[in-house]
């Protein structure tokens, strides 16, 4: 009898390292908004030769925030399902501070939730009563 065969399965904790990751980090989308300024736009696509970089700096997709070798490779990611996609999740508004922190229930809204439903359910029942009242001493 051989030697039986490491299974291979699927583990769980593969994809939390893979999002733990630094390695392939980009920016978030709301610095991305601020380089898609038309100040901001213009020295991004126009950037002195840096060696450091790939393509030498020259050819970078401000929407992905990514550098890119050639003109070519960039003229390809653009027509990308990745660059179309960072497209579509650019065009919805960033959140502002203010609506993270209502989310958080941190928000100074101090206003008593449901107190106008049970008034008006009080004074629906007040004037039932007197409209009965009404009728008792009409009849």
């Amino acid at each position: 009898m051989g030697r039986l065969r490491r299974s291979r399965t699927h583990h769980a904790r593969r994809d939390v390292h893979r999002l733990a990751r630094t390695r392939v980090r980009v920016k978030d989308l709301d610095q991305i908004e601020i380089d898609l300024r038309p100040g901001n736009r213009a020295k991004l696509q126009r950037q002195e030769i840096d060696e450091d970089k790939p393509g030498l700096g020259q050819h970078y997709c401000v929407e992905c925030a990514k550098y890119y070798e050639t003109d070519l490779a960039l003229r390809n990611h653009t027509k990308s399902k990745v660059h179309k996609r960072r497209l579509k999740e650019l065009k919805e508004p960033a959140y502002t501070l203010k609506e993270a922190e209502g989310a958080a229930g941190l928000s100074t809204d101090n206003r008593q939730r449901g107190v106008e439903d049970v008034v008006k359910k009080f004074e629906g029942m007040s004037n039932g009563e007197q409209q009965g009242e009404r009728k008792e001493g009409t009849a």
